[in-house]
């Protein structure tokens, strides 16, 4: 396997697998949390979402409770929580780990050396930018908001020159 949409990841509220269908699309994967400092960006991710989704755009939040506990919740409380306090609509997977013994495939492959951005994850939040083409165009940290300049202009260039 050597695209993104080549791995499983399952949906939060488990009607299947979410990567297929961002097949062709430009990706944003940030791995949230509902009790994290940066928790509040998912009002930004959701705006973004809402913004570029027309273009073959999408985010995709991926629930991890490796740092500092702070995602202890059942799927219904994230989606609850997701969807009460931010409006989230993006799609939200199945809670993971990103590091360690049990990390997923796709964060794996993600933070391979062979995609250019290596390493483990540092925290919630962090980001990772698709291309069509379902290869790593980018990794930001978890500080980088949603509407970071250098974060938008990438996604712009993923998109075609479309203009964020």
């Amino acid at each position: 396997m050597d695209l993104f949409s080549d791995y499983s990841l399952a949906a939060l509220d488990g009607s299947g697998p979410l990567l297929e269908t961002t097949r062709g699309k430009v990706v944003l994967l940030v791995n949230v949390a509902s009790e994290c400092g940066y928790t509040p960006q998912y009002a930004q991710l959701q705006s973004l979402h809402e913004e570029l989704r027309g273009m073959d755009f999408t985010v995709l939040g991926v629930p991890c409770n490796q740092f500092g506990a702070q995602e202890p919740g059942t799927p219904e409380q994230i989606q609850a929580f997701c969807s009460t306090k931010y409006g989230v609509s993006f799609p939200l997977s199945a809670k993971i780990e990103v590091n360690g013994p049990g990390k997923d495939p796709l964060y794996a492959w993600l933070c391979a050396q062979e995609q250019g951005f290596p390493g483990d994850i540092d925290w919630n939040f962090e980001k990772f930018l698709i291309g069509r083409d379902g290869r790593v165009r980018g990794r930001y940290p978890a500080g980088t908001s949603p509407r970071d300049a250098g974060l938008l202009a990438d996604i712009a260039d993923a998109l075609g020159e479309i203009q964020v």
